[in-house]
């Protein structure tokens, strides 16, 4: 409370940023790339508390381990178009469906495990 905002990390910019937000209990949250340049430490954060909420959440990210871990469905979009809608395991698990529409899981992970 107090330092500039100004002189905070992008990080906890993003913290304000979502308590802001929450403070005005929403029924639906919508969040664009939320852990995008956070460390590990404050992506886990805010995977917990993203889990912990109760209100509708609509997240637009190209994180997809942090979808597996939030959304129980996703919307795959490419040039502006729908073009998969399903149980995020099941869209994340179709390596052809993913290769086609430039998006990857990350080393290590095995899509035959989802």
């Amino acid at each position: 409370a107090d330092r500039n905002p100004h002189h905070l990390s992008g990080g906890e910019k993003r913290r304000v940023a979502i308590a802001t937000v929450l403070s005005m209990d929403p029924d639906v949250l919508i969040l664009d790339e939320p852990t995008s340049g956070l460390d590990p430490a404050g992506r886990r954060e805010l995977i917990d508390l993203l889990s912990s909420l109760t209100q509708t959440q609509l997240i637009v990210t190209h994180d997809l381990p942090l979808a597996l871990q939030l959304c129980d469905r996703s919307v795959i979009v490419s040039d502006g178009c729908v073009v998969a809608d399903g149980r995020t395991p099941e869209l994340l698990a179709n390596v052809d469906l993913l290769a086609e529409h430039r998006l990857e899981l990350p080393l290590g992970f095995d899509p035959s495990r989802l």
